[in-house]
């Protein structure tokens, strides 16, 4: 994590990271103001809120109430050396804690990250550097001994090698970039978790079954999302790119809409539209880009090569972003490399969607068959010896697809997680599945998962498919566990060189009776495959497109940016095109308009129902305002601050509407109760002299909006580049 400081008044510092600000100061006594703790304090505090943030985890999954814990640190100093110190941390516990739980929490303290950073002893490097911001962080674990280089099978490259081209590709975009996180808690089960230190929302995660191929696998993933305008899918990216020569690529073309709305000619071709548009519902309207809102240029679509062809088809990059999300993208060290890994991609997740919505039952591996790979069972063995029951299954549905399967139980909350993986060899195949099963997980994120149910309409609603796409926390059948399978096993083998490979894959798309279309990047060095295939590979159901596009934000993100500023009549506008529209209440207001918000703040948080709200009691309608007051206060999940700022608000306004009371004989209670300042606000909002509190000013041009100015300058970046490369 990179961690900015600013030097300010006197002795107080300022340290920036994420959305955070921090301030340290000094005590009176060494010169300082003592307005804030010391870093030497912020330090001791930390591994006691570490300890106590890992007693929370074990408690919450075991259902123990933490309200009568109590937990406490002393650091003691050796007075003959003062570096030489011991911390000792007491928990109390009560007495209906069990020993097993008490023993439990011991041992979850012992795990503090703080604790054992401090205890391994970390390294300390400090230099000088001519520019903090263009000083891209090394990536490389250090140089291979002897010169070795490590290679696997499926990658064109030694994994060092891919690891230096693509750090030094990120580095000439100036983009800096930090592991924040290893996980290695099953043997040969590696995963990390990497982002942008400038604007963390760009961020991956790599596994594998070495330390250097999970970071080869992020890092991949890294490039591969960058080259996709992945990381800014459904982001404004503000007028001063909405306003450039190009907007995504120099090679888009833009299709003017035409009178009547229908689609312009020229745009996806006969097949993409016997899918995309079979009942004549899409118009043209429905595929204005998010990132621009440019409704004067029209769609933005990007080229496509049709493989049966050759043909080029342009696809709008608002289908794109509604429907695929990151499904059939990839970077390889070589072009081959790259259509394997992204057609497996394609064909694992529609099998796994087959699998799940047909409730299918997969035969079991042989224990012959898995006692090949050593290394797969060990890491089974790992998860078993923790109490996690192992189901290894052969997904390929009769040898047609070359798809594994892991699942894992948890007795101790009853969930189930299903991982796949596909690959031509059935080892890497499985590799993958065991890999993804634990990317980024440690024992306790184990406990997240559903648990299986025999009821068919949860598993086969579509929701639960994105569920699955998304981090696999979807829905999985019990049918799913019968011993009876659907398929007998197959021992399958689609393996050869990766050319090989990816014809082999191919023709599985094309027997299928799909067409498949694919974009490729290559400008930075290192090829990247964007991967179509229409009617299999969307993520999102293709109705969405009509009645659930991104581009809603268009008609909603003017307005909300300059709410301070809209008129009356402009504000009974957008709340009424606000009800008409039939949103979910709960969507945020971050997810409709498209624009980072930091999520500490109350627009970070704030709901379509809040903001009418809001709206509501800017002009005055307090009998509707308290009606969805209540709503708020029995349906949402929101921060204690806010929670309690709605509390005082329904009882201000149930005084307000009332015929036989007064505020002012009230106001002095309500005041004890909520506080004076929170009072203030309320009694503002309701009087009508203070608007939106809570909410600070925006505008259309996204001044103060750093979250989002900083995903903009990572775009800019990326956009400067490719308008130098295309050049």
């Amino acid at each position: 994590m990179e961690i900015k400081v600013n030097f300010l008044d006197n002795l107080r510092i300022e340290a920036k990271f994420d959305d955070f600000t921090v301030i340290a100061d000094q005590p009176i006594r060494y010169k300082g103001d003592g307005s804030a703790p010391s870093p030497f304090d912020y330090f001791l505090a930390s591994s006691a809120m570490c300890a106590a943030y890992f007693v929370k985890v074990y408690c919450v999954a075991r259902n123990i109430s933490t309200e009568h814990i109590r937990l406490s640190q002393n650091n003691i100093v050796d007075p003959e050396n003062r570096y030489n110190q011991i911390f000792k941390i007491q928990v109390e516990l009560p007495d209906d804690i069990s020993e097993r739980d008490r023993q439990g929490i011991l041992r979850a303290i012992d795990r503090c990250t703080v604790k054992k950073v401090v205890q391994t002893g970390p390294e300390f490097q400090i230099e000088v550097v001519e520019n903090l911001d263009e000083d891209a962080q090394a990536l490389l674990m250090g140089q291979p001994e002897n010169g070795s280089l490590t290679y696997i099978e499926g990658k064109d490259l030694p994994l060092e090698q891919t690891i230096a081209n693509v750090t030094k590709i990120l580095a000439d975009l100036g983009m800096k970039i930090e592991i924040a996180s290893w996980r290695n808690i099953v043997p040969h089960v590696w995963s990390l978790h990497i982002r942008d230190a400038a604007s963390p929302m760009c961020f991956t995660n790599g596994k594998g079954t070495t330390k250097e191929a999970a970071l080869a696998s992020a890092l991949g993933e890294f490039i591969e999302r960058l080259n996709c305008n992945f990381f800014y899918n459904d982001q404004y990216f503000g007028e001063e790119i909405a306003n450039a020569e190009f907007v995504h690529y120099p090679n888009e073309k833009w299709f003017p809409l035409t009178p009547d709305d229908s689609l312009p000619p020229g745009l996806l071709d006969g097949h993409c539209l016997s899918i995309y548009n079979p009942e004549g519902e899409l118009q043209g309207s429905h595929l204005i880009d998010t990132n621009s809102g440019r409704v004067d240029r029209g769609i933005c679509a990007l080229p496509f090569e049709r493989q049966s062809d050759g043909e080029t088809v342009y696809f709008p990059t608002n289908l794109i972003e509604n429907l695929y999300l990151s499904n059939g993208m990839s970077a390889g060290n070589t072009l081959a490399e790259a259509k394997v890994q992204c057609l497996c991609e394609i064909i694992e997740r529609a099998v796994k969607k087959e699998i799940i919505e047909n409730e299918f039952a997969l035969p079991d591996v042989p224990a012959d068959v898995l006692a090949r790979y050593p290394h797969i069972v060990e890491g089974i063995e790992a998860l078993e010896a923790q109490g996690f029951p192992i189901f290894v299954k052969d997904a390929s549905l009769g040898g047609r697809f070359p798809v594994a399967c892991v699942t894992l139980m948890n007795p101790r909350t009853g969930g189930v997680f299903a991982s796949f993986g596909a690959h031509p060899n059935f080892r890497i195949a499985l590799e993958r599945s065991l890999t993804e099963l634990m990317q980024g997980r440690s024992f306790e994120g184990l406990n997240d998962f559903l648990p299986p149910t025999f009821n068919s309409m949860a598993v086969t609603e579509p929701n639960n498919y994105v569920e699955h796409f998304i981090d696999s926390s979807g829905i999985v059948s019990w049918r799913f566990f019968s011993a009876r399978a659907d398929f007998e096993f197959s021992d399958w083998d689609f393996s050869g060189s990766n050319e090989v490979e990816a014809e082999n894959l191919m023709r599985i798309l094309t027997d299928l009776g799909h067409e498949v279309y694919m974009a490729v990047h290559d400008k930075f060095g290192i090829p990247v495959v964007r991967t179509l295939v229409p009617g299999y590979s969307e993520v999102y159901p293709i109705e969405d497109l009509v009645w659930d596009n991104t581009n809603k934000a268009l008609d909603y993100r003017e307005d909300i940016l300059n709410l301070h500023r809209l008129s009356d009549e402009q504000l009974q506008a957008l709340v009424e095109r606000l009800e008409e529209s039939q949103l979910d209440q709960y969507i945020d207001i971050i997810t409709l308009i498209g624009i980072e918000f930091d999520e500490n703040t109350v627009w970070g948080q704030l709901t379509i129902l809040e903001l009418k709200l809001l709206i509501y009691l800017a002009l005055g309608d307090h009998e509707t305002a308290l009606e969805l007051t209540e709503e708020f206060l029995q349906y949402n999940d929101n921060t204690v601050e806010r929670n309690l700022f709605y509390r005082a608000m329904s009882a201000v306004l149930e005084v307000t509407l009332s015929d036989d009371m007064e505020l002012a004989d009230y106001l002095r209670s309500f005041q004890r109760m909520y506080g004076e300042q929170t009072m203030a606000d309320v009694v503002g909002a309701v009087e009508g002299t203070v608007r939106f509190p809570g909410l600070f000013e925006t505008n259309s041009q996204l001044d103060g909006l750093d979250r989002h100015l900083r995903l903009l300058d990572s775009y800019k970046k990326l956009h400067a580049a490719r308008a130098r490369l295309y050049a």
